[in-house]
């Protein structure tokens, strides 16, 4: 397990049993296009340059999860939004890397 990237971590295993339960989530991937192209995790696609001026395109009162490569652009995003009143927004530690590594190793690792 690596290091806390932010205040509001959760594991890839935490995730992959709300998936599993179908419990109601937002899954936001702020990484670019071209990231989303080689492999997602079938997230709402807001790249994290672009999520200032996005914010109105999610609900504020939702439970998000928060993925990118490693963790380090969703540790941002959840700081942002966060300070912009979302407070159920949490970060994909390891991001979709370590999705990849320890649940399912069949999607494209970049």
């Amino acid at each position: 397990m690596s290091d806390r990237q932010s205040a509001w971590d959760i594991e890839v295993e935490e995730f992959a049993r709300l998936r599993e339960a179908g419990a109601e989530f937002v899954l936001l991937d702020v990484r670019e296009p071209h990231e989303f192209q080689i492999c997602n995790l079938d997230g709402k696609l807001i790249p994290l340059k672009s999520l200032p001026s996005r914010l109105s395109e999610l609900d504020a009162t939702a439970y998000v999860i928060v993925h990118c490569r490693s963790g380090g652009r969703s540790a941002k995003a959840v700081e942002l939004l966060r300070a912009s009143g979302f407070g159920n927004a949490w970060n994909l530690q390891g991001g979709i890397l370590a999705w990849i590594d320890r649940i399912d190793p069949s999607l494209t690792r970049y």
